[in-house]
């Protein structure tokens, strides 16, 4: 957004929005899963306490325009608290099971652009008492660390504020300015690391439909930090979380598949910097493409080798010379287009992996427990499989999305992750 015309969608933001279609949402989805209460949540009293508060995010209360020439944001007209937080109707949701199966709809339906961008699902109670609230919101508004912000200030009971939010966790210092000099000489190397790399053809590289199917799994966030301090190069919790998925990759593909020697994972990498203001939403984040060894038998040699290839790439900052990279070439046009075709190709990554940090200390809706948060992002074309992680009071929820028509029993690869995780856990004595 310029200064100019701050209602005007960013170049991100826009760019996005022109990925929807019949078979992509452009929505994320965060499962909130409650402590069961003494009975149901009320959703009146729900209502009430998120309409007070969405004057912190403007955009809440803004849709969409796409009627000119560029897509802008306006006031909504008669806004309706009730058409965003809602109670889904439908049969009972007694298992998880059930519950998966109505979140993985709710993924498929694709937002009402005459309205702000942004949903929040009540369901159940499931059998053993608990609710949970499915909170949608595009990613045309939102990316991941932006949607963690809007649930801070909108849905989370209010709670004791954390550090200061320049110390907070997903949030970068200012990068330092480089001289075009400087620049001409890092940029082809951050574009030969990071692209033209065509692989093999990826198992995941298949057409897509509307449909979509969703699975979830945790591992406690203490143990991931345990396990990366074990290495002798201190791997981090995005590193251990890779291994786990190339783990579970390993044994949910296959003899056949896994022969591949390894998989390559897109990994977005977020560029919100600590003085933005607290209430700014939007996309500002790039990418890094790691290889994900499948190949290799021992847990903890994929980690290390995972390990080693982020560090390189975070220490060389690949993902802030990909942002620079396509901004300057957004001035032409066509050459933009192209280069967004070969970093968004089949052959150039398999997967997206992607990990935001939430809440770190237990929060709360409506006076009642936040269980569980995870997050779900949708596949693309030629990426059948899409795979988000978020962490929440020392838990972290891992959400798998595919379309069953395309690659289905996502279940079976959650289970598999599960094995994984214990597996490494083992081998590095973390238990």
């Amino acid at each position: 957004m310029t200064r100019e015309d701050p209602d005007r969608l960013s170049a991100d933001d826009a760019t996005i929005l022109g990925l929807e279609s019949a078979v992509i949402t452009g929505h994320t989805l965060k499962l909130v899963v409650l402590e069961p209460g003494s009975g149901p949540l009320d959703l009146e009293t729900l209502r009430t306490a998120v309409a007070e508060r969405l004057s912190s995010q403007p955009r809440a209360m803004q849709r969409i325009d796409t009627s000119g020439p560029e897509p802008r944001w306006v006031e909504a007209t008669a806004f309706e608290i009730s058409d965003h937080v809602r109670r889904r109707e439908g049969p009972g949701c007694a298992s998880r099971s059930d519950l998966w199966q109505v979140v993985s709809k709710l993924m498929s339906e694709h937002l009402d652009h005459e309205r702000p961008l942004w949903t929040f699902d009540l369901i159940g109670p499931l059998g053993d008492g608990r609710e949970a609230i499915a909170a949608r919101i595009h990613h045309a508004m939102a990316d991941g660390i932006s949607a963690v912000r809007f649930l801070d200030d909108v849905l989370w009971d209010p709670h004791l504020e954390p550090p200061p939010r320049g110390k907070r966790p997903g949030l970068r210092a200012a990068s330092p300015q480089h001289s075009r000099v400087d620049e001409a000489l890092r940029m082809p190397a951050a574009v030969h690391r990071e692209l033209g790399h065509r692989g093999s053809r990826s198992p995941f590289d298949r057409p897509i439909s509307a449909a979509r199917e969703l699975a979830f799994t945790v591992a406690p966030l203490p143990e991931l930090k345990a396990i990366g301090a074990s290495r002798p190069t201190r791997a981090t919790v995005n590193d251990v979380l890779l291994a786990i998925v190339a783990g579970g990759l390993r044994s949910w593909l296959g003899a056949g598949e896994a022969a591949l020697p390894h998989l390559r994972a897109q990994v977005p990498v977020s560029l919100h910097h600590r003085d933005e203001g607290a209430g700014e939403l939007g996309n500002r984040d790039s990418f890094m493409n790691v290889d994900l060894p499948l190949g290799e038998a021992d847990p903890l040699t994929r980690l290390d080798r995972i390990n080693a290839e982020t560090s390189k790439r975070k220490l060389l900052d690949d993902a802030e010379e990909l942002f620079d990279l396509f901004h300057a070439l957004g001035r032409v046009k066509r050459v933009e287009e192209a280069a967004q075709r070969l970093a968004g190709s089949a052959r150039e990554f398999s997967l997206s992996i992607s990990n935001v940090p939430g809440p770190r200390v237990p929060v709360s809706v409506s006076e009642r427990r936040v269980e569980r948060l995870f997050s779900s992002s949708e596949p693309a074309a030629h990426h059948a499989l899409r795979i988000s992680a978020i962490s929440c009071a020392g838990i972290v929820g891992i959400g798998l999305c595919t379309d069953p028509e395309a690659l289905p029993d996502v279940a079976r690869l959650a289970e598999a992750m599960e094995d994984s995780y214990a597996e490494l856990r083992d081998a590095s004595g973390c238990r």
